[in-house]
């Protein structure tokens, strides 16, 4: 191990990184190789136009007619771009994406063949479904599993394959992936929003539920990472001392891109450029190697897609430039880990920003009743919310350096607080003439001032409001956009259904006119999410011990997190809104907790083989040379050789004593494995991972990073952080 460590050395240093240019203006290249609005209209009959265009912003079926047209056009475009094959692409509860290609080729009975590609093709295909997580809706020997069209998202071109993007499920119907219930989500807040926006516009026939999101990630050299099985096998670093310098100097942070990585990010944008997604900054993160792309916010459908789509990319990218893309959240210890933080708002089909104060009292009233209703939707729902983004990796990062904690909670800046606290003090019941005009002026006419300078931001709030739209800061960076966005989207339609009601009964019952009535609401919830707010630093015991005053959960580990997707109103809110049936929401905790054990069960496995298949033998090699020294010390002093070898003696006992440590650990870790594998229930065995196995990885680390200090440097197996972390 130790020749392969400076074997990747040497290759990484002589590694000579070439320039990459561009082809041509991005606003030229944007969506080429996307069969989009621009392109139908270029390959697609009239009425195959429409009909497409209907499904996207009505949701009205495609007949089958439409289809063959669509399949048709579709195939043609292809082929003038060198596309020899089609997938149907789609995001199973792996978390990954997923394609099966077949070649546009078929035979014909006379010996000749042609290209085909029907609308039967497009619209639905048949993947075997029997390996893919699914929580107990489908056994192993059930193949069948379907994958349907989703006109919404675009079909794109990426190499020689078009790839359409469809939604994911079993046979008996039950939804197997990300996009289904995500999509029904989207629906639910379309029309629960469109209903709140008519009392303020009556044009308004269609709300949108827009999401940015801000990927991180690091690069490492791919010879580097390949002579590190934790990072081959697990995309983190289970071991390894903290390099003298990290990210104390804040020097990388915004700093100039290194040439290498450089290139690399223009590779990938163009990629972008061409497969239509917006990408737009890209800058250094705050440790080193870490770097941040973003791009333009879109519909939240089309921008988890492209999110998926984006991982996949980087990574063939990345070898291109000979690096390897670390999208885990806390690949390395002692600094940053990697988020994906989401910026989501609503828009509406007039242009209007919801979460967007506007010029009038009247806008800015409903700003007021969406800010609010997302800050009382997040309240009443702040476990579950949390449940949405816990996972094994994401652990590490929740509550390290800057990650926002485990305890969900908003920041929404001073000047929004006191607005908050002025409206609290409205009149119950009716208003007077003069508290009307005094409300509308005094507090809601002045909320664009207020936000012209609410720039501020909490880094270690999960949840911020930043001028437009609401930031959830907590998402994992490996993590599938789609199942976050589908819980804040279900829960913020939830909440603005209940919205609705409490005001139309005051309304039609109470007889309050319709400001009356929505302040009036507005009042009540901001009482009752009060402790949701929070302005001050979410780290340490001090917010700890405030936010359990508060009554607010803090889920520190996945398996605490997950329980909440059992709970009764967890599964009754999501049928409710016809987002996941109870059947659903209970395969997805299955596949949750499945995914937790086996990634707790992988880092051990992987751990203890290099600790005693590497660390150890290193160790003992060096302990043995040390002993020889010593030995021939005695030879040549006699009796005085303990004075002349006493640090040799030292390093021979604090060797022996943390190659005992790792033994004893792994073998105690080995058997809290074997017995956390005998339970059969899936619940049971994540916590026994959790409390008896996980420990063990610390205590083994922790050992053999103190062996990385004390081993001669020329026999150490595995790459140091310093060189993966500062050889660029």
């Amino acid at each position: 191990m130790a020749i392969l460590r400076f074997h990747a050395l040497k290759a990484s240093i002589n590694y000579k990184s070439t320039t990459f240019l561009e082809d041509g203006k991005r606003s030229e290249n944007f969506g080429l190789n996307v069969f989009n609005v621009n392109t139908m209209r270029q390959y697609l009959t009239k009425d195959a136009f429409l009909g497409v265009m209907s499904a996207v912003e009505d949701g009205k079926k495609i007949n089958r007619t439409v289809a063959d047209q669509v399949a048709s056009s579709m195939k043609d475009w292809a082929l003038s771009k060198g596309v020899t094959h089609y997938t149907h692409w789609f995001q199973p509860l792996t978390g990954a994406t997923a394609e099966k290609h077949d070649a546009f080729f078929e035979t014909l009975e006379n010996g000749n063949a042609i290209e085909k590609f029907g609308g039967n093709q497009l619209v639905q295909q048949e993947p075997d479904a029997s390996s893919f997580p699914s929580g107990g809706i489908r056994n192993t020997f059930e193949a069948r599993g379907y994958t349907a069209w989703d006109p919404t998202s675009p079909a794109f071109i990426y190499e020689t394959t078009l790839c359409i993007p469809t939604i994911f499920v079993a046979y008996t119907g039950e939804a197997l992936d990300f996009k289904t219930p995500l999509l029904r989500a989207l629906h639910a807040v379309d029309d629960a929003a469109t209903a709140i926006c008519k009392y303020f516009d009556k044009n308004v026939k269609k709300v949108t539920s827009s999401m940015g999101w801000e990927q991180e990630y690091f690069l490492v050299d791919k010879n580097l990472a390949a002579s590190r099985p934790d990072i081959t096998l697990t995309g983190r670093t289970l071991l390894g001392h903290s390099s003298a310098k990290g990210q104390q100097l804040d020097d990388h942070y915004f700093g100039s891109i290194p040439n290498r990585a450089l290139n690399f990010m223009r590779d990938l944008e163009n990629q972008c450029m061409l497969l239509g997604i917006p990408v737009k900054t890209r800058h250094n993160e705050v440790a080193p190697n870490q770097f941040e792309i973003a791009p333009i916010h879109e519909e939240a459908n089309l921008a988890v897609d492209h999110n998926s789509l984006l991982m996949d990319v980087m990574g063939r990218v990345a070898s291109r430039h000979n690096f390897k893309v670390l999208l885990h959240e806390k690949p390395f210890a002692n600094i940053n880990g990697s988020g994906k933080h989401n910026n989501w708002s609503l828009s509406t089909n007039t242009g209007i920003n919801l979460l967007k104060p506007g010029k009038t009292p009247m806008s800015n009233l409903q700003f007021l009743t969406f800010f609010i209703n997302t800050i009382m939707a997040v309240y009443e729902n702040e476990e579950l919310l949390r449940s949405s983004i816990a996972s094994a990796s994401n652990d590490h990062r929740l509550g390290a350096n800057e990650a926002p904690p485990a305890i969900i909670s908003i920041f929404i800046g001073e000047q929004l607080t006191k607005v908050l606290q002025e409206l609290e003090g409205v009149t119950k019941g009716k208003l007077s003439p003069k508290e009307k005009t005094d409300l509308k002026l005094n507090v809601v006419g002045k909320i664009p001032d207020v936000l012209l300078d609410n720039t501020d931001r909490n880094r270690t709030s999960p949840f911020a409001f930043t001028g437009n739209k609401f930031e959830f800061r907590a998402v994992g960076s490996m993590e599938n956009c789609g199942n976050p966005m589908m819980v804040l989207n279900t829960i913020v339609a939830k909440q603005l259904k209940e919205f609705k009601k409490e005001v139309d009964v005051l309304i039609e019952d109470k007889n309050f006119k319709k400001d009356e009535a929505i302040f009036n609401v507005l009042r009540e919830y901001i009482k009752a999410s009060k402790d949701i707010l929070f302005e001050g630093n979410g780290y340490g015991e001090a917010w700890e011990k405030e936010a359990k005053s508060r009554g607010l959960s803090n889920n520190k580990t996945t398996p605490e997190a997950l329980k909440v997707k059992l709970h009764k109103s967890t599964i009754n809110l999501f049928n409710e809104m016809n987002v996941m049936s109870k059947i659903e929401s209970e395969a997805r905790y299955e596949v949750a907790m499945e995914a937790y054990i086996n990634h707790i069960q992988i880092e051990s496995r992987v751990l203890g083989d290099i600790a005693r298949n590497h660390i150890v033998p290193t160790a003992v090699k060096y302990q043995n040379i040390l002993i020889e020294n010593v030995k021939g010390l005695k030879e040549i002093y006699e009796n005085d050789y303990k004075n002349l070898a006493k640090e040799q003696l030292n390093l021979i006992k604090a060797i022996s004593k943390h190659i005992d440590g790792i033994n004893s650990n792994v073998t105690k870790m080995i058997n809290a494995r074997k017995t956390a594998n005998t339970l059969e229930d899936v619940t049971k065995k994540a916590e026994a991972y959790c409390e008896t196995v996980k420990p063990f990885l610390a205590d083994i680390r922790y050992h053999c990073d103190k062996l990385e200090l004390l081993v001669d440097d020329e026999l150490w197996p595995l790459t140091k952080y310093r060189e993966l972390l500062f050889i660029r």
